[in-house]
């Protein structure tokens, strides 16, 4: 997740403001088939320790 950084209250109102499109179901299908079933950061469990 992305937080974006803003400090005045119209660029803080617009970052919220990005529900406004639909995917279809090919797009859908075209970002499941980017999962690879692969980790892209370190594993949580052995992070930090």
């Amino acid at each position: 997740m992305v937080i974006p950084k803003s400090v005045t209250p119209s660029r803080i109102a617009e970052n919220f403001d990005v529900w406004d499109f639909r995917l279809d179901k090919d797009e859908l299908g075209e970002i499941a088939k980017l999962d690879q079933g692969k980790r892209l950061g370190p594993d949580p469990d052995q992070f930090g320790g």
